[in-house]
C-alpha cells in the first residue's frame, strides 16, 4: 500500500482554483456535516478556533467518514489544518503531531522571512530533506505501519502552505515563495490590514492594492496563492486574479448570520402582527 496522494496539492499544481470553507467551530460532527457539501478544501483552524491536536484528529476522522456518503462523481473534502504556531523548536514540534495524525497540508501562520519558511519546510519533512522526527509506528498518517514505506512516500505528499499577514512578510514575499518546498502562500487580509496600520479595514484601497500584488507576485514565483474572502464579489475578484485556493465562508459565520436571519424574520412578523392587532389607535 502507498501513501494516499495529496490530490489537493497536485489540483493547485494543475493551476486549478481550490473552493474551500473555514472550520471554527471545532466540532467533529459540524465537520462531517460540511465535509458532504461539496467544498474542494475545509480548513481546520488550530490558530483561532478552540483546537488542539485530539480535536483536530477527531475533526480528520470526520471528514474521512463523510466520503462513504457521497454521491457518484463528487470527491471528497481536503482537510487542510493550520497548526498555531509552525516556527522555532515549538512549531517543528507542533508540525510533527498533526503530520502524525494523519495531516497532509498544513497551513502556518505569521511567516515573515525566507529563514522561517525555510525552518517549516525542514519541520514537514523526514530526513535528509529535513528534521521531522521518526516515529511512524505510533502514527495514523502511516495507517499503523499499513503503508510500509511511508518514511520514504510522506514527504512527497506533505503540502507546506505558509501565511503572509505583516507588512514584513509582505516586503519578503518574493523571498517566501522562492522557498524549496513551499507550496503556496496565503495572504491573510485582517492582519495585513493591522500591519498596514487600518485596523479591521481589510477592505481598504492600501491593503486590496497589496493583496493583488501579492497574488501576482506569489504566481510569477510559480507557487498557489491563497486567501479567505466571504464577501463573494471580493472572493471573485481574487480568483479572476490568479488566487488558487480561496476559503469563501466561515463555519461560525454561516450558522450566525442564518439564525439571525431566521430570527429577524419571525421577530418583524410578529411587530408587524401586534400592530395590526392593536388598531390605528394602539
Amino acid at each position: 500500500m502507498q501513501v494516499p496522494t495529496n490530490t489537493f496539492r497536485d489540483a493547485l499544481r494543475a493551476q486549478q482554483p481550490q473552493i474551500g470553507l473555514w472550520l471554527g467551530l471545532a466540532d467533529r460532527y459540524s465537520a462531517e456535516l460540511l465535509a458532504g457539501v461539496g467544498y474542494d478544501w475545509l480548513l481546520i483552524d488550530g490558530e483561532h478556533a478552540p483546537n488542539d491536536v485530539r480535536s483536530t484528529l477527531g475533526q480528520l476522522q470526520a471528514v474521512a467518514s463523510a466520503s462513504t456518503a457521497l454521491p457518484p462523481g463528487q470527491a471528497a473534502s481536503h482537510a487542510v489544518v493550520r497548526v498555531p504556531i509552525g516556527t522555532g523548536d515549538v512549531g517543528t514540534t507542533l508540525i510533527k503531531q498533526y503530520l502524525d495524525i494523519g495531516v497532509q497540508t498544513l497551513l502556518v501562520p505569521m511567516v515573515d522571512t525566507r529563514e522561517q519558511a525555510a525552518q517549516v519546510v525542514a519541520a514537514a519533512k523526514y530526513p535528509p530533506e529535513g528534521v521531522r522526527g521518526m516515529g511512524s509506528a505510533l502514527a495514523r498518517s502511516s495507517r499503523w505501519q499499513a503503508y510500509p514505506n511511508y518514511v520514504k512516500e510522506a514527504n512527497a505528499q506533505v503540502c507546506v502552505l505558509l501565511q503572509a499577514e505583516t507588512v514584513e512578510a509582505m516586503r519578503n514575499l518574493d523571498a517566501i515563495a522562492a522557498t524549496p518546498g513551499v507550496d503556496g502562500v496565503f495572504i491573510g487580509p485582517a492582519d495585513l490590514s493591522a500591519s498596514m496600520g487600518h485596523v479591521g479595514d481589510p477592505g481598504h484601497p492600501e491593503v486590496q492594492a497589496a493583496i493583488l500584488d501579492g497574488i501576482a507576485r506569489i504566481r510569477a514565483a510559480g507557487k498557489a496563492a491563497g486567501i479567505l474572502a466571504s464577501d463573494r464579489a471580493l472572493a471573485r475578484r481574487y480568483l479572476a486574479a490568479g488566487a488558487l485556493f480561496v476559503a469563501v465562508g466561515v463555519d461560525t459565520v454561516l450558522l450566525s448570520r442564518a439564525a439571525r436571519d431566521l430570527l429577524g424574520a419571525f421577530k418583524v412578523e410578529s411587530m408587524t402582527q401586534a400592530a395590526a392587532a392593536s388598531g390605528p389607535y394602539g
